[in-house]
């Protein structure tokens, strides 16, 4: 088995790896209790925080759901009760249009390691624009530069291709690894979110659910994707030995910290088994850091579990938060098979994108991992994810609640209804539970925004550099105000 050297796992934001049994055995003691809510009269004050403070993105929110389909133009911008309308962001805040101040753990998704609108990188991007523009359809040195730059810290990435999204970085990798392979199957970890081209639309969210979320989407698109549950690994190598009798398996696509960015966490020597079983059965392994790339740390996730993927996909890390932010890499003699050109007659997979490697994208990618590296942010954004999980389980203990909370570095978890942990191994209780406990989920979210927190989705919650020790324990006094409201 080819696996990289581990390095020393202190220039890494995992401080340590979780105690996946123990974490497990919490959440599935929260998801066969009752819900615990936030009390209907404290659910009326919150209510009460947005129709007398959000005033003009309550107006703005009504707007746009009549032009645009849902109200919003991705799932990140959805709160409940209505969408809020962002006005400023700096470092660990971001202000809404009515001027509420909210300490920021969406971090636009997890991107914005070095916290929200970086002065260096900024400065760097305003350079290139008043010198160059935006983007001008020839090369530009910084696409060079960012790509050399990603192989330093990545040694795994010998060739990188950049590209407009997480999304696109996925269907590229796929496209290589069953051009390489000449092989057809592709398995993914059920619940993962791996962008939404056809193919991937498949196993979204819940494990299990198989072409569930695939409207629009006819069957032979996903004829050839395939899902095993999560840490299943008995399960992956049946999938491997079954598609070698009809074909062969191209590639197996893991997010390394496990499925939405380790809500349903691996054990910690996952990914080195499943390196071995590609090994096996002659799939490739690829890792989609879109997320955890330079947040886990500088190295990626593969750097801190020390396994070779052959290809890694990357995608809103990348550039600190700056638009056109995705990419695919790997190895020398996989990644040649996206060479060519015009009149090019060589065997390639064909992938294009008017505007990838723009040089603003190039410039802000560059400067932002420079940044990551010169104040070694991942690290810094990982100690305040470990204060910020070490004082919500204290809250939770001494308030008495089965809620569970749990960290991956900067990456944090907080579970209060358990619905991202239903799955189709248990129809009934998801069919019965999921629509309440997913609302409850809403309300808890909508409870932190109202006490001046955001979060994603009102259950994970990403650190940067910015978060201080002072943030973060104003953070844990305004979570603990909202606890006490269960």
């Amino acid at each position: 088995m080819n696996v990289s050297a581990v390095p020393s796992r202190s220039t890494y934001a995992i401080s340590a790896w979780t105690d996946t049994d123990q974490v497990y055995r919490r959440l599935n003691a929260l998801l066969k209790l009752p819900p615990r809510p936030i009390r209907r009269d404290a659910m009326q004050d919150v209510l009460n925080y947005f129709d007398n403070r959000c005033r003009r993105s309550k107006e703005l929110a009504a707007r746009a759901a009549e032009i645009i389909p849902g109200g919003v133009q991705h799932n990140l911008a959805f709160n409940y009760p209505f969408p809020l309308v962002a006005e400023k962001c700096d470092g660990p805040y971001m202000w809404d249009v009515d001027g509420n101040r909210y300490i920021d753990f969406l971090q636009a998704g997890g991107p914005t390691l070095l916290g929200s609108n970086d002065r260096t990188v900024r400065h760097r991007v305003l350079e290139l624009l008043d010198s160059c523009g935006a983007v001008t359809g020839l090369s530009h040195e910084y696409e060079i530069k960012l790509a050399e730059l990603i192989r330093s810290h990545m040694p795994n990435i010998e060739m990188f291709r950049m590209l407009g999204s997480g999304t696109e970085g996925v269907m590229a990798a796929i496209r290589l690894a069953r051009a390489y392979t000449s092989k057809k199957w592709i398995i993914k970890v059920g619940g993962a979110y791996h962008g939404w081209s056809d193919q991937m639309v498949y196993g979204m969210r819940l494990p299990g659910t198989g072409r569930r979320e695939a409207v629009g989407i006819p069957k032979a698109s996903t004829a050839y994707t395939q899902e095993v549950f999560p840490n299943d690994l008995g399960a992956l190598r049946r999938k491997l030995w079954l598609n070698r009798l009809r074909g062969g398996t191209a590639a197996v696509v893991v997010e390394p910290l496990g499925p939405e960015s380790g809500t349903r966490p691996v054990t910690e020597d996952y990914n080195r088994q499943v390196r071995a079983l590609c090994d096996q059965f002659g799939a490739l392994l690829v890792f989609d850091e879109v997320v955890t790339g330079f947040r886990v740390g500088l190295g990626g996730a593969q750097g801190y579990f020390g396994v070779r993927p052959d290809l890694t996909v990357f995608g809103k890390c990348l550039t600190g938060g700056y638009l056109m932010a995705g990419g695919v890499g790997g190895a020398r003699d996989v990644m040649m098979l996206l060479a060519g050109g015009i009149g090019a007659t060589s065997r390639r997979a064909f992938v294009g994108g008017t505007l990838s490697a723009n040089p603003l994208s190039c410039v802000a990618g560059f400067y932002a991992i420079e940044e990551m590296a010169r104040t070694n942010a991942p690290v810094l954004a990982g100690k305040a994810g470990d204060r910020l999980c070490r004082g919500l389980n204290a809250i939770i203990e001494r308030r008495g609640l089965p809620y569970v909370a749990y960290n991956q570095g900067s990456i944090v978890h907080l579970q209060t209804s358990a619905v991202l942990l239903m799955s189709m191994r248990n129809p009934l209780k998801l069919m019965k539970e999921a629509m309440a406990r997913k609302h409850m989920m809403e309300e808890i979210g909508a409870a932190y925004l109202a006490h001046g927190i955001l979060t994603l989705a009102g259950s994970r919650l990403y650190t940067s550099m910015a978060d201080t020790d002072e943030v973060i324990d104003d953070a844990l006094a305004r979570f603990d105000q909202v606890l006490g409201l269960v």
